[in-house]
C-alpha cells in the first residue's frame, strides 16, 4: 500500500537509488572484509588487537585519509542498521517489535536491552571484520579471542561468504521475478 501511495518520483527514482545504495554499501563491506582476509593471511599485524600508545589524532586509522574515515563511518552506520533490521526480522524476535501507542513496558525494556547489546557489540564486530581499527576508547583489542587467528579468519570468511550468498540470492530472485513477470504475461 505504501508503494501505491508513493509518488512516481519515489517509485521510479527514489526506490531504485536506495536499492543501489544498499547494494553498493554491501558490496563495499564485502570487499573490505575480503581485503582484510588477505591481510590476515599475509601479515600478523592485521589481527584486531589493540593499538599500543596510539593517541587520537596522531595516528591515521584509514589508509585513504578523510575519504576512508568517512567511508568507515558510513559502513559502521550501515552495519548498525542492518544488524537491527536483521535482529527484528528474525522469527525469534519479531514479537519484540514495538507497536504504535500500545507497547507494554516489558517490551520497551526488552527493546532497550536488545539495542544496548547490539550497540555494544558493534565496535568489536567492525574491528574484527577489519572495517576499522579504531578502539572507541573501550580497548576492545584486549579480548583474548581477537588474537586467535583461526577465530578471526573464520569470522571474516563466514561474513564474506554469507553476505555474498544473501546478496546473490536477493538480487537474482528479484531479477527472476521481473523476468517471469515480463515474459510470463506474453507466453
Amino acid at each position: 500500500e505504501l508503494r501505491r501511495r508513493a509518488s512516481p518520483w519515489q517509485r521510479n527514482l527514489g526506490y531504485p537509488l536506495a536499492m543501489l545504495g544498499l547494494l553498493a554499501l554491501t558490496g563495499i563491506s564485502v570487499l573490505i572484509v575480503c581485503f582484510h582476509v588477505l591481510e590476515l593471511l599475509l601479515d600478523d599485524a592485521a589481527m584486531p588487537r589493540g593499538i599500543q600508545d596510539a593517541s587520537l589524532g596522531q595516528v591515521s586509522f584509514s589508509i585513504f585519509g578523510t575519504f576512508g574515515a568517512a567511508l568507515q563511518v558510513i559502513l559502521i552506520f550501515y552495519l548498525m542498521l542492518s544488524s537491527v533490521v536483521g535482529f527484528y526480522s528474525s522469527p525469534l524476535f519479531t514479537r519484540l517489535l514495538p507497536e504504535r501507542q500500545d507497547t507494554p513496558l516489558t517490551k520497551i525494556i526488552g527493546n532497550c536491552m536488545s539495542l544496548l547489546v547490539l550497540s555494544s557489540a558493534l565496535p568489536v564486530f567492525s574491528r574484527t571484520l577489519g572495517i576499522t581499527r579504531f578502539d572507541l576508547l573501550g580497548d576492545f583489542g584486549r579480548f583474548n579471542w581477537l588474537g586467535n587467528f583461526y577465530i578471526v579468519f573464520l569470522y571474516n570468511m563466514g561474513f564474506a561468504v554469507l553476505t555474498t550468498l544473501c546478496l546473490v540470492k536477493r538480487v537474482t530472485r528479484a531479477v527472476q521475478e521481473e523476468l517471469i513477470r515480463a515474459f510470463g504475461e506474453d507466453g
